[in-house]
């Protein structure tokens, strides 16, 4: 073997070593739903099916993806979470949210703020908030269907989503 192919078939190598760590250095990052538990929020505020996100952590400015907008519908809301969210976040504070919205009567407004007090959560929409408990928001609720996957149609199983017949 000459000098240049074993040349060749180191860097091939240090290529194929240098990809191999940075995928596996990128399996450490944190996810969208555990920062927010870093910052004392819980993962439902989140609907699943987050497919990335970018965050600051010195500004605390954030982004994040979903593939499509996500609707669905808690007890008498309905919610919808475009498919990029923006904010700003620190301990306890949500603030400048955009793409997030709830229907009220015929309306979809901008919740513009979530944040915890003890164990509650305010959400600010323009001048008027709403308190509900913290423990409401434990699980994520999946897109389309909320809580109420299996009676809408809609199945979870395990990682993936799967249509039920109603027949």
């Amino acid at each position: 073997m000459s000098s240049l192919s074993v040349h060749r078939l180191c860097i091939f190598f240090l290529v194929l070593f240098s990809a191999a760590l940075a995928a596996v250095g990128s399996d450490d990052l944190p996810t969208a739903y555990e920062i927010l538990e870093e910052y004392d929020f819980p993962v439902g505020i989140l609907p699943k099916g987050v497919t990335g996100y970018e965050f600051n952590s010195s500004t605390g400015k954030f982004a994040v993806y979903f593939n499509k907008t996500c609707s669905f519908e808690i007890e008498s809301y309905s919610l919808r979470y475009k498919s990029k969210i923006t904010g700003t976040l620190s301990e306890d504070k949500l603030s400048n949210l955009s793409g997030v919205q709830v229907k009220l009567l015929f309306f979809w407004v901008n919740i513009g703020e979530v944040a915890r007090v003890d164990d509650e959560l305010d959400f600010t929409v323009g001048i008027i908030s709403a308190d509900f408990p913290i423990d409401n928001f434990y699980e994520s609720p999946q897109c389309g269907c909320g809580f109420d996957c299996v009676n809408s149609g809609v199945k979870s199983t395990g990682n993936f989503t799967q249509l039920v017949s109603s027949s």
